[in-house]
């Protein structure tokens, strides 16, 4: 699945940005903080996750899905809408 260079480089930043903050929550056990401080700190990283997860699936409708839905291959254009919905089910969870 072609990702676009720019896309690449958000993607690469965000996970720069939640390496550097799971590497802050170790941090923050190892120093005991308070409880609220690093839940705050897992919340925001989880949407830092949720961002890229925004950002690929994006990416995978506009490639992966728009490519074979167009197809002349029914069974391509059934595997597709199959896929589709697997990947909805579990991204909504």
């Amino acid at each position: 699945m072609p990702i676009p260079q720019e896309r690449k480089d958000d993607i690469n930043k965000r996970l720069n940005y939640i390496q550097g903050q799971i590497n802050g929550i170790r941090k923050m056990v190892d120093d005991e903080r308070a409880c609220v401080e690093i839940l705050t700190q897992i919340s925001s990283t989880y949407e830092a996750m949720r961002k890229i997860s925004q950002t690929m699936m994006r990416n995978y409708m506009e490639n992966c899905v728009t490519n074979s839905l167009r197809s002349d291959d029914q069974e391509e254009v059934n595997r597709m809408y199959d896929e589709v919905m697997k990947v909805v089910a579990k991204y909504s969870k």
